[in-house]
């Protein structure tokens, strides 16, 4: 009789302890996201739970339950928004030429 294989949720919170695991995962989603906003969202709301959305909220002044909503992949964040997590996550939006 051959053995169960046991899994478990994959959560991207466990690869996001340090600030070089952090900046690596930006990095990389904001790469692969292309032109998905929401993408970039959930992304930043990722990065937001590993360093604490009540801090968050304290940083951007905007409410924890917005952030968990705009950052949930399934909300719409404004542009604002996304500025104001991006620089309490101190990530800077640099533009790149895009190279087809």
């Amino acid at each position: 009789m051959a053995e169960k294989l046991k899994t478990r949720r994959w959560d991207v919170l466990e690869h996001l302890g340090t600030e070089e695991e952090i900046q690596g995962f930006l990095q990389a989603c904001f790469e692969e996201a292309g032109d998905d906003p929401v993408f970039i969202a959930k992304a930043l709301g990722d990065v937001a739970r590993a360093r604490g959305m009540t801090q968050l909220a304290r940083e951007t002044g905007l409410a924890r339950d917005t952030l968990y909503k705009a950052l949930s992949g399934e909300g719409n964040p404004s542009f604002g928004t996304v500025m104001k997590v991006c620089a309490a996550l101190g990530v800077k939006l640099v533009p790149q030429p895009v190279h087809t």
